[in-house]
Order: structure tokens, then C-alpha cells, then sequence
């Protein structure tokens, strides 16, 4: 089994390819197969953002690793004007739906229920198969309330201990 525990800086070459979907790459603990067919075994780093196409990893025997995106159901959003597509990026993130924004358009991943609603508020949506890349978040570290400075962002979230003091 290939064991990966870190991400590395991008490399010239590679040994070995992961195909993986959006919700695999956000996974800190994973068991999947290389392009290959090696088994391999994801331990990353908790808290840190999803595995974006055409990252590098570094397996425990030093072998470098590259992630793909896969290509997946999607639905490509566009609008008449850049009022509607900020009223329909609006809608979509207070449903907190994970979203990629490009150029004119967003991408969130195929929902009947969502398509309906923004064909509703006047969007063309098109199914589209492509890789999902969605936006990680402003924050990058994950939901935190930190009353201290920068430094302060760089951490996954605590968890609560109750009666212990703060």
C-alpha cells in the first residue's frame, strides 16, 4: 500500500496519479487507487483545505504523487446580467452549497432541487461534466469565532471543552 501523510511543493516528475472526485479530495482519511491500480492510503493533516487538481503529495517510500480532479455531474450557471448571477450566487450560499465561481458563470455539483430554483429566478443552468473545483472558504482554516490577530487563522477548529477555562 502507498502511504501518503503530506502534501509536497509541485514536482517535475511523478511515480503514481489519484483520480478523485471533489467530496474524495476533501478527505483527510481516505483509502483509494492509484490511476494504476495500487492501493493507496490517504493520512493528511486534518483542518487543511481539500486536495485541489494537480497537487502534489509525498508517499512515506518518497515517491511523489499527483491528484486529479475528476470530472463530475455538474450544473454551469449563467445569468442575462451580473445582477442575477450575484442574486443566484447569493441564494446558493445561503443554502451554503459548495460553489465554484468563474468568469460569468458558477458550477455547483447536479441537484434537481437547486437547478428548479435558479431556473426559477431566471438562470440558465446547463448540465456540464467537468472537474469541481469549489471555493474553500475566506477564512482557509475552517469555521473558527478567533478574537486575536492573524496568527490567529492558521489553525484548524477547537474543539469545546466544557467547564474548562478559556
Amino acid at each position: 500500500m502507498l502511504v501518503i501523510h503530506r502534501r509536497t511543493p509541485p514536482q517535475p516528475s511523478w511515480a503514481a496519479e489519484i483520480h478523485l472526485n471533489y467530496e474524495a479530495r476533501s478527505k483527510s482519511r481516505l483509502r483509494c487507487f492509484a490511476a494504476d491500480g495500487e492501493d493507496v492510503g490517504l493520512f493528511l493533516e486534518r483542518g487543511q483545505p481539500p486536495l485541489r487538481d494537480g497537487e502534489f503529495l509525498q508517499a512515506e517510500d518518497g515517491r511523489v504523487v499527483r491528484v486529479c480532479a475528476r470530472p463530475e455531474h455538474l450544473l454551469q450557471v449563467t445569468c442575462a446580467n451580473t445582477l442575477e448571477l450575484t442574486r443566484a450566487a447569493y441564494h446558493l450560499g445561503n443554502r451554503h452549497v459548495a460553489l465554484q465561481v468563474g468568469d460569468g458563470w458558477l458550477r455547483l455539483l447536479d441537484d434537481h432541487v437547486l437547478k428548479a430554483m435558479l431556473e426559477q429566478l431566471g438562470a440558465t443552468v446547463e448540465p456540464l461534466e467537468a472537474p469541481f473545483q469549489p471555493e474553500h472558504g475566506a477564512y482557509g482554516g475552517g469555521h473558527h469565532h478567533s478574537h486575536q490577530g492573524e496568527e490567529g487563522f492558521n489553525y484548524a477548529p477547537r474543539l469545546h471543552q466544557f467547564g474548562s477555562p478559556r
